[in-house]
């Protein structure tokens, strides 16, 4: 008589006991990733013996699995914690040791890299000056807490100023002349916004229009002036000419403002740049603005972050810009089940896994992220307790079969 096929069954029960029992140790564990333990039955390898003959002869543990489905979401107050929902890892640098994680409580530490709990750093593409990002091989993330540079609005990166407006086709010509900024009976509107020099130091420019012939037959002509900063008005080449549908001429949209100059210690003199009003029209309503915008900034210190679906890190500045700072990337592989478990959420490629396979978050197969977000553990409690129960109940069976088995032996015993 064998004891062997009560003893496998023992520890495999116990070996299931096991597995639950981490489950369940870890059903709070952000990122974790359950397991199952899987089982086959065992028969000796003996010649001649037919199938219909073989006795089993117990069973095993044949693998602890883990089950890599996707755990739900819970939102935090940290733009840093990131959710993974979809497929992938995120990619972890220890002094250029990388490892893999589904957890992503991530924060900043002294230096701007953005760490985990073990001070791992988290990867990624970097960002070039401008903020743009291209795909090369991934570094460890650091995030900088400079100021970024003003930009003028005269620069060419800034582009035009665009000004869309309506001037009242009703009005009349002004009763009093010569124009004077500081008396409004000598125009008929007048608007304003902040330009910024080469040192980002802003400036009011406020544009003046005055309205020189009547509106029939031939539409309407003005004449704009405008000043900076309150003073020296000047006026603009060339006037604003509407037909008689209240369309602006095209040939009249784009002005070139004069200069003026600064005290500031910027570049002096200077000009805001050009700008253009098409789109403006003079229509029997009330003189308004549509849209009054130009693309310089002042100096601008880092004021929050922001993590975006594709992984781009972005940070926001106190001028009311954005600017990439980063891109974080997802790691796939072959066979997540091949990979090495290390604990503290981290896992190594094996041979069975196959190697990294990189790219940004929502490419190929590799998920999207959430920010202030974070991914629980996918283990089912309540199945776990079922679980544990069956568990329970294999064991004991098989107690009982190692029980029945010694009553056996003992009545063989007393035979003598």
């Amino acid at each position: 008589m064998s004891f062997q096929q009560g003893l496998s069954g023992l520890g495999a029960a116990a070996s299931a006991l096991d597995v639950i029992g981490n489950n369940v140790a870890n059903s709070s564990t952000v990122g974790f990733k359950g397991a199952r333990a899987n089982f086959s039955d065992v028969y000796a390898a003996s010649l001649g013996i037919v199938g219909a003959s073989q006795v089993g002869i117990g069973v095993g543990v044949s693998a602890i699995q883990q089950q890599f489905t996707q755990g739900n979401l819970t939102t935090t107050n940290n733009p840093l914690d990131l959710a993974l929902n979809g497929g992938g890892f995120f990619r972890m640098s220890n002094a250029g040791a990388i490892t893999y994680t589904r957890n992503g409580q991530f924060h900043l530490d002294k230096e701007g890299y953005i760490i985990n709990d073990q001070n791992l750093r988290l990867t990624g593409y970097p960002a070039g000056v401008n903020g743009l990002i291209s795909p090369s091989n991934p570094i460890e993330l650091q995030l900088s807490a400079s100021q970024i540079a003003p930009r003028a609005t005269s620069d060419s990166l800034s582009g035009n100023l665009a000004a869309v407006i309506n001037l009242d086709s009703r009005e009349v010509v002004p009763a009093l002349s010569p124009f004077n900024y500081n008396n409004p009976d000598t125009y008929n509107f007048s608007t304003a916004l902040n330009v910024f020099d080469t040192l980002g130091v802003a400036h009011n420019l406020t544009t003046y229009y005055v309205l020189n012939t009547p509106t029939a037959p031939d539409g309407g002509e003005w004449t704009v002036y405008a000043t900076l900063d309150g003073a020296n008005p000047q006026q603009l080449p060339g006037n604003l000419i509407f037909d008689t549908a209240g369309a602006l001429s095209t040939a009249s949209a784009q002005k070139v403002l004069p200069s003026w100059s600064l005290t500031s210690g910027a570049v002096t003199p200077w000009s805001p740049g050009t700008i253009d009003f098409t789109g403006s029209t003079q229509y029997g309503s009330e003189s308004s603005v549509d849209r009054l915008t130009q693309g310089g900034y002042a100096a601008g210190s880092l004021v929050g972050i922001g993590v975006g679906k594709d992984g781009v890190v972005q940070g926001r500045y106190s001028n009311g810009q954005t600017r990439n700072m980063g891109q974080i990337v997802l790691a796939t592989f072959a066979d997540p089940n091949g990979l090495l478990n290390l604990g503290n959420n981290q896992w190594n490629p094996t041979s069975v896994s196959g190697p990294e396979l990189v790219g940004a978050p929502a490419s190929g197969s590799r998920g999207v992220v959430q920010s202030a977000a974070v991914e629980d553990s996918n283990v089912d409690l309540t199945r776990q307790l079922v679980d544990m129960i069956t568990a329970q109940r294999n064991y004991q069976a098989n107690a009982q079969t190692i029980k029945t088995q010694d009553q056996i032996m003992q009545t063989l015993v007393n035979l003598r």
